[in-house]
């Protein structure tokens, strides 16, 4: 059974159709890595599996159960989490800080409680070395490279537990070792038996980690297949229009 399906989605926006029937499903352990050009419609549909927008038309269901998401908080409930480009991380926080943002464990009794570090410490290590990542708990994220700040926002996903991660050009703007960890770390996901979704712009990383790839187009999907059975070359003519389908 697929963890998410989205059947016959359709976003309007006043007379702008930002997404035109747009039908996808992904499976636990896989990633899809989904492609297009700016205003090809990805943006809208991880918004509207995160629960910022609320569909036009169709429907969602995740693992089978139909979903309707008003706020974020309902798509986090469902298991989805959200790794956008900015990471959304506090410079002036230790990873650890980071990881619990929001979230913060607290001990004592009543109204005298105070923040329990020890234990955020030593969940956020645990969590760290599932990703095999080297970033520790106390290092402040100003500090850190492009990739141990990605593994911050990963960790974040998983002290959720989450079922299903969104990932929005996470490798954009780091350098070449920083990709390849990058990668690593979503590789590890799977492993672990959770759904991804990587958007990207970068065909190398696509083709490196999906498994399946879809390709956006003014507002429809115009190609859903496996990266084995596709091409780079092949992606590049359905984004720009070379190509109509696949």
């Amino acid at each position: 059974m697929a963890v998410l399906e989205l059947n016959g989605i359709s976003k309007h926006f006043g007379a702008i159709r930002a997404l035109n029937n747009v039908t996808l499903s992904l499976e636990a352990g896989e990633v899809l890595g989904l492609m297009g050009d700016n205003g090809a419609g990805k943006s809208t549909i991880v918004k509207i599996i995160a629960g910022n927008f609320l569909p036009s038309e169709g429907e969602i269901r995740v693992e089978g159960r139909p979903v309707r998401f008003h706020r974020p908080i309902d798509a986090r409930d469902n298991g989805i989490e959200v790794v956008y480009q900015d990471l959304a991380l506090c410079d002036n926080l230790t990873a650890a800080a980071n990881v619990y943002l929001g979230r913060e464990l607290r001990r004592g009794i009543g109204p005298f409680k105070i923040i329990d570090y020890k234990t955020m410490y030593s969940r956020s290590r645990e969590l760290f070395a599932e990703l095999k990542s080297e970033t520790r708990p106390r290092d402040l994220v100003r500090q850190m490279s492009g990739g141990q700040r990605q593994a911050v926002a990963i960790a974040r996903t998983r002290l959720s537990q989450a079922r299903i991660v969104l990932m929005d050009e996470p490798t954009a703007a780091i350098s070449v070792r920083q990709v390849a960890e990058v990668l690593q770390l979503i590789e590890r996901l799977r492993d672990q038996g959770i759904a991804v979704i990587l958007i990207s712009h970068r065909m190398p990383d696509v083709f490196t980690v999906a498994d399946r790839v879809a390709v956006m187009r003014r507002g429809r999907k115009v190609a859903d297949k496996r990266v084995a059975d596709s091409s780079p070359e092949e992606v590049t003519g359905l984004i720009t229009g070379a190509l109509e389908v696949a």
